[in-house]
């Protein structure tokens, strides 16, 4: 493989691993490497550029978590001709829901090129789909929409996007609750009450009421999984009522 001049410097042999190692991802040569290393570049290395401005991934996160959006979307357009707004919108959120991209990032092991100050056994799950959106933002900026349609097919579409298990597929089980909530026109409410559990990380428990009765409760490490965990137990509560309707 013939190695672009500008990684022949005072770094090449880390350079030379990082263009190896990111082409093999890639399926291709990146031109620009140091748009690809920002990509993986943690806000905890605290670098600046020469104007002193912040380097790290989350400008590339946020470009490519338009591309994402936007190829995604041309694929389901052409790919479900029969499919509303409202139908493709849903389908859409499921292919780029955090799960999956955190799902994606870790099948690539991206986090392997991440440099931070922080140990990545400290890192939630979440850094693994921020890569992998700051990785596509950076495909865009180097080699323009072409490439960055082309990864996501091979790495995202191809592999992943199958139409008939996307449908049925749930990726907030509060949120079906809520609408279902809504259509039948009963009153829901999410209450956080004390938690007198011991563990040594803070808990958070939460309780769905629904017409004033208690549906569900659950805990967790956060006040949004708690809901979500209560939601889940309270959609297969509601099940045989849900699917009535």
């Amino acid at each position: 493989m013939n190695f672009p001049s500008n990684i022949f410097n005072s770094h090449s042999k880390e350079d030379g691993d990082f263009f190896l190692g990111i082409s093999k991802i890639l399926g291709f040569k990146p031109k620009k490497l140091d748009i690809y290393k920002k990509a993986f570049l943690h806000r905890s290395a605290n670098k600046r550029d020469a104007k002193g401005n912040p380097m790290n991934y989350e400008r590339l996160e946020f470009l490519g978590d338009a591309m994402l959006g936007t190829i995604i979307s041309k694929h389901l357009y052409s790919e479900v001709p029969a499919g509303d707004e409202g139908y493709l919108t849903k389908m859409r959120s499921k292919i780029v829901s955090r799960k999956h991209l955190n799902e994606l990032g870790k099948d690539l092991n991206l986090i392997k090129f991440v440099e931070s100050r922080i140990p990545k056994s400290h890192f939630g799950d979440n850094i693994h789909g921020n890569v992998f959106e700051a990785l596509v933002g950076a495909i865009y900026l180097d080699r323009g929409y072409q490439y960055c349609e082309k990864f996501i097919n091979e790495r995202v579409i191809e592999p992943y996007v199958d139409i008939e298990q996307l449908e049925g597929k749930v990726i907030s089980y509060k949120s079906l609750v809520i609408e279902w909530c809504q259509k039948q026109k009963k009153e829901f409410q999410y209450k956080v009450y004390e938690d007198t559990g011991m563990d040594p990380l803070k808990h958070f428990a939460v309780k769905l009421t629904i017409d004033d009765k208690v549906m569900a409760k659950a805990r967790a490490t956060s006040k949004k999984k708690a809901e979500e965990k209560a939601s889940k137990r309270a959609f297969f509560a509601l099940q045989d009522k849900m699917n009535k309707q």
